[in-house]
């Protein structure tokens, strides 16, 4: 469907209300930051700023909802004879290869992970995060396989692919909170996910193989 005006402008004033704040939370630190600071270096009433984020933590992850359905659309879009944990190690590994930012690795994330190492209400919103994207896994596991609610596999399995997905997440952050080049951290983390597969057992990589019977 074409975007209509209207839509584009409200669109248009949230990435901008979100980018403002973005750069005042980096460069001053989350918890310094107000929400009133942000309404005023925007050009905008408070209100207008709640209307788009009820929440200051809204703002600093503006794009969460794109990272809690990740996995899920990575699973959906396997081919046919893929498991949901070959496909997951398949896409991370892309992204590492290919130094995305999707997943930190580009210059400057480190003062982004510091922002949220130094603010405990981010640390709890990327814990209530994570747990959003094992939810949203294991339903959409859940689906694909025909499970039904009493069948514990599809939580597990979600729960190992969420664990999988963090624990690349947080080596990348570390490793760029120390000033490490993406580049170096790209190939650090490529081992990583090598050494992660090995320790997956064969039911992990072999559930919810497309078109198995």
């Amino acid at each position: 469907m074409t975007e209509g005006l209207r839509e584009r402008k409200k669109r248009e004033t949230r990435q901008r209300i979100s980018d403002i704040a973005t750069g005042l939370f980096l460069e001053h630190g989350f918890v310094t930051v107000t929400m009133a600071d942000v309404a005023e270096a925007a050009d905008v009433s408070v209100n207008t700023v709640y209307n788009y984020f009820p929440a200051k933590e809204d703002l600093f992850f503006d794009r969460s909802a794109g990272v809690v359905d990740q996995l899920s659309l990575w699973v959906r879009a396997r081919p046919e004879g893929e498991s949901a944990a070959r496909a997951v190690l398949r896409e991370l590994r892309a992204d590492v290869e290919a130094v995305s930012p999707r997943i930190g690795l580009m210059e400057g994330y480190d003062r982004f992970m510091r922002c949220i190492h130094e603010a405990p209400p981010l640390r709890s919103r990327l814990w209530s995060l994570q747990q959003e994207i094992h939810d949203d896994l294991e339903a959409t596991l859940r689906e694909d396989t025909g499970a039904d609610a009493g069948d514990p596999l599809p939580g597990l399995i979600a729960g190992q692919l969420a664990w999988i997905h963090h624990t690349v997440f947080t080596a990348v952050g570390r490793e760029m909170l120390k000033g490490c080049k993406p580049g170096e951290v790209s190939r650090e983390t490529l081992v990583l996910l090598d050494d992660i597969e090995e320790l997956l057992s064969e039911k992990v990589l072999n559930y919810a193989v497309r078109g198995a019977q």
